[in-house]
């Protein structure tokens, strides 16, 4: 089983949700790069659990504690490894799942490929929990970006049938985004309507999914590779580690499938002395190779899994089928807490692409 991403930036995470603890190491990082720990504590403050009605209740601080790699405040070039404690487990209400697996979980799955071995707990190393060592490693290849001119923001474009406002794929107004309670979105009106539509479902014992839409500004052009070493899929590869993701676009995405090579291929125009793009289908992405134009990718994440409602699972050891009445504390939408994980995906992804220039001798700013 591999928990390891990257070719220049190594990342791999360990850990299971009840672990005593669960953490990261980054490997690639090159030495002397100041790491702010109050805005990466903000930024895992945005994924952490029991904050709102909305989420789980479990609680956990979320606070990281670096054992290697930083000294004084900055990067020193040996692997950074950082772990959060678990604290707030209640491993017993996992209990019966190694026999009655949950509908849309990997509980069974789990037990055909390890046999009864896996840590079921709190979902073991497949849950939401080890996106908080992702968002670790993403916090970090944020401010790292930053500080080179690039941002990456992302969005809840829709929670089940509500939908935010759209944002312009060309010029992207980032400053529009806003926080309504745990939602992040572009219309605080939409926000409150996602909020109570999460509420509902929750109350009726039941889990909404959505879309988050993902931007990065001020990239390059010239970024990534043709074939497997596209820009599409690094992001996918750590997009899909992300638990409860179930499809990606870049772009016009799926909808270009409908639309004639006409009206979706992009003109080339210059702007302020640059090539740009008067439409911003392709999503900043040509060929595998970043445009320049702002990267724009969507991703859906699925309703959660773990509901209130008795579902129809079955016994593994007497091979009959039996009600299943899930117990612990579970999100009723994923969604919210999943924006800074693609915004972290993302980041990781275009540092290890960055990081594959700059040793080719190129630089990127």
């Amino acid at each position: 089983m591999s928990s390891t991403y990257g070719e220049n930036l190594r990342l791999t995470i360990f850990g299971q949700s009840h672990s005593p603890a669960i953490g990261v190491t980054l490997e690639g990082l090159p030495a002397g790069i100041p790491i702010d720990p109050d805005r990466l504590q903000a930024f895992l403050n945005r994924r952490a659990p029991g904050q709102s009605p909305t989420a789980t209740a479990r609680r956990e601080a979320d606070c990281p504690q670096f054992l290697s790699g930083l000294r004084e405040g900055r990067t020193c070039g040996a692997p950074l490894t950082a772990v959060i404690a678990n604290t707030d487990t209640r491993s017993g209400d996992y209990a019966n799942l190694l026999d009655c697996p949950r509908p849309g979980h990997a509980d069974f799955t789990a037990q055909e490929k390890f046999h009864g071995f896996q840590d079921p707990a709190g979902g073991g190393h497949f849950s939401g929990r080890l996106t908080a060592p992702l968002c670790i490693a993403g916090g970090i290849c944020l401010q790292i970006l930053e500080r080179h001119g690039v941002t990456v923001a992302a969005h809840i474009q829709s929670i089940g049938q509500v939908a935010d406002e759209a944002l312009d794929p060309v010029h992207p107004d980032l400053s529009r985004l806003c926080d309504v309670g745990p939602l992040r979105v572009l219309s605080s009106d939409r926000g409150r309507e996602m909020e109570a539509a999460i509420l509902r479902a929750k109350s009726q014992g039941d889990s909404l999914g959505g879309v988050i839409e993902c931007v990065a500004l001020g990239l390059p052009a010239g970024l990534g590779d043709p074939m497997f070493g596209g820009m599409e899929n690094r992001i996918a590869q750590v997009v899909f580690g992300i638990p409860a993701i179930r499809g990606l676009e870049f772009g016009t995405g799926f909808a270009a499938a409908a639309m004639t090579g006409s009206s979706h291929n992009d003109p080339f125009c210059i702007e302020d002395g640059s090539v740009r793009t008067k439409t911003n289908h392709h999503g900043g992405i040509l060929g595998g190779i970043t445009s320049g134009m702002p990267l724009i990718f969507r991703a859906a994440v699925k309703p959660t899994a773990s509901i209130a409602q008795v579902q129809q699972s079955v016994s593994l050891s007497r091979g009959l089928e039996q009600p299943l009445e899930i117990r612990g504390r579970h999100d009723p939408c994923i969604v919210p807490r999943a924006v800074p994980c693609l915004e972290a995906a993302a980041a990781i992804a275009i540092y290890d692409a960055i990081l594959e220039r700059e040793k080719g001798g190129t630089s990127w700013t």
